[in-house]
């Protein structure tokens, strides 16, 4: 990205914005980040299901890059609340996607392991995705809208996203983390979910990366390695120093089957085969990457309550 770059940044008030953001705006582009919500003062409000609100947005900015990070990710919310999924998540990329190619502006789309079947144990770039949620269906209609309208584009495939810190985390760990902070000493996680933790600091970076290369296209984008829910949750307790007084218990995905109803494959485990085979791979080991996040919890779990 060069000084005189324009980035515009859609869902940019998230746990992946919390992590785009400044990597982006580290640098001499100018770069206008936006959500539904301005909720900090660095942002700006930004409905991408209106696309008259867009086509002012891209008017204002003339953007030279479009992050596309807006979208709604509670695969319960989307099932129940259907027309909302489908208009924010597929009709919300083709707005964007739309404009990125009137703008003749570079376009990152942020999709999902949930794409995938589950088929199989691990998914590289190439499998051909077979979604089984409304969520995953709308990701994937937006994946290949941008694939098909906008020729400079990144479409990178992400994991079980961790990031934002105990604030913004919507995800896993914080789930997690609250009920530790609240005084849980027996965690009932999982063991029959499998997929790959996506740390947002590295997402991030990775795409600040990319993004200056000419090598576009859709990629999966994970950190590296995969594992269990479960086995994400004991790693997580022994970095917060609590193994000796937590209890990871094991159990199957009917154990949440009234909280989480909607439906999620057996594995959502990416490899980074094309990353990997270009040189670009810039993802750590998500073990790795959770040590370094979890010491944001363990600072918050230390403090006077």
């Amino acid at each position: 990205m060069t000084s005189d770059a324009r980035v515009l940044i859609t869902g940019c008030g998230g746990m992946l914005g919390d992590a785009m953001y400044p990597a982006f705006v580290s640098t001499q582009g100018h770069v206008v980040a936006t959500d539904l919500v301005a909720s900090e003062p660095w942002l700006s409000s930004l409905d991408v299901r209106d696309l008259g609100a867009c086509e002012r947005a891209f008017d204002e900015v003339r953007p030279t890059m479009v992050l596309h990070l807006a979208a709604l990710t509670d695969l319960e919310y989307c099932e129940t609340n259907q027309d909302d999924c489908w208009r924010t998540n597929a009709l919300g990329a083709e707005n964007v996607a739309l404009l990125a190619r009137r703008y003749d502006a570079v376009m990152v789309y942020i999709s999902t392991a949930g794409i995938f079947g589950g088929e199989k144990d691990e998914f590289h770039d190439f499998d051909v995705p077979n979604p089984l949620s409304h969520y995953g269906r709308a990701k994937y209609h937006g994946e290949q809208v941008v694939a098909a309208m906008v020729p400079r584009h990144f479409c990178l495939r992400a994991g079980w996203m961790m990031g934002g810190g105990p604030r913004k985390d919507k995800k896993f760990i914080n789930k997690i983390f609250r009920q530790l902070r609240a005084g849980a000493r027996a965690l009932h996680v999982v063991d029959d979910k499998f997929g790959t933790p996506t740390y947002t600091v590295d997402f991030a970076r990775s795409v600040r990366f990319l993004v200056g290369t000419p090598y576009h296209g859709v990629y999966n984008h994970v950190c590296e390695g995969g594992g269990s829910r479960y086995d994400v949750a004991v790693e997580f307790v022994r970095l917060l120093g609590m193994e000796g007084a937590v209890k990871v218990i094991k159990v199957g995905s009917d154990y949440y089957k009234d909280a989480y109803f909607a439906p999620r494959p057996l594995s959502e485990r990416l490899v980074n085969l094309k990353l990997n085979a270009r040189g670009l791979n810039r993802m750590r080991d998500w073990r790795t990457c959770l040590a370094e996040y979890s010491a944001v919890f363990k600072r918050e779990l230390d403090a006077p309550v």
